[in-house]
């Protein structure tokens, strides 16, 4: 992959966290922390892990191992999780610029949380992020079927692609 490429895919994945974020500012509060069987035991739960991932990587990527993922415990209502997250997408694309060409395949060292060691290219561990986002996105969507909340637009990567192409036009 390359540095266009890489730019695409960060964009697809914000493009694709607004318009879940759009989806879920009608929950009342007690909607957003409502316990639902799956990964995370609400919708905030799952935005909060989200956002944590992407703290992980980040840190991961500049040069630290974080040993458990952030508590979030800060981040109680839509309007500051998404402020977190607003910071973490800057961090995201300084650093992608930052590493530039050349730097999407240089290989990186990290640390899981249970200390093995590991090393990767940067781009398959930037592409497994966005793909975990999609991941999490789709829990989110079936637990607002469930609470009786419309789902989001279409968030598919090709839905982005088409929708771009049609806004170059």
């Amino acid at each position: 992959m390359n540095l266009t490429e890489l730019r695409t895919l960060v964009d697809y994945h914000y493009w694709a966290r607004d318009r879940l974020m759009h989806a879920v500012e009608p929950l009342t509060p007690e909607q957003l922390s409502f316990t639902i069987e799956s990964s995370f035991p609400s919708v905030r739960d799952t935005l909060v892990h989200l956002w944590g991932a992407e703290v992980i990587w980040l840190g991961r990527w500049e040069g630290h191992s974080p040993t458990e993922l952030p508590a979030g415990d800060d981040l109680t209502d839509l309007a500051s999780i998404a402020r977190a997250w607003a910071e973490e997408e800057t961090r995201l694309r300084a650093l992608l610029e930052r590493l530039g060409e050349e730097g999407v395949v240089r290989t990186m060292e990290y640390r899981m949380f249970d200390g093995k060691p590991y090393v990767q290219p940067f781009w398959q561990m930037l592409l497994h992020l966005v793909n975990h986002g999609s991941y999490h996105r789709g829990q989110v969507t079936t637990m607002l079927r469930q609470l009786g909340v419309p789902p989001p637009r279409q968030m598919d990567f090709s839905a982005f692609c088409r929708e771009n192409a049609a806004s170059r036009a």
